[in-house]
């Protein structure tokens, strides 16, 4: 069982911090996410700093379990922004299945 937390720990760690820098490296990529009446190139940054230091929190033990209440926080937070996404007539991600499939892993 520790094998396994170790491998999703690292794994996630890897995931939030390439996300994290993806923000930061390629931000047109995500402006669609953010809704029209927010600061995008400011929320961007912001989570995606957020993004990368909770990932990174996953590697040092003394920190996953505040990087993992983080982590949980964040996917709350994305939560309606993913809903309000689905509804739009063409969604960020492209196709409503795709969203869909997206979604369903971010609830999850």
């Amino acid at each position: 069982m520790e094998t396994t937390v170790l491998i999703l720990r690292i794994f996630f760690g890897i995931l939030f911090c390439f996300a994290g820098i993806m923000h930061i490296i390629k931000p047109k990529i995500f402006k669609h996410f953010i809704p029209e009446f927010l600061p995008k190139l400011l929320i961007n940054y912001v989570f995606g700093a957020l993004e990368f230091f909770l990932g990174l929190g996953l590697f040092f033990t003394s920190s996953v379990k505040n990087a993992s209440v983080g982590i949980f926080i964040l996917l709350v937070i994305f939560l309606p922004i993913h809903i309000w996404d689905a509804t739009k007539i063409r969604p960020a991600i492209g196709s409503k299945k795709l969203h869909m499939l997206e979604f369903r892993y971010n609830f999850y």
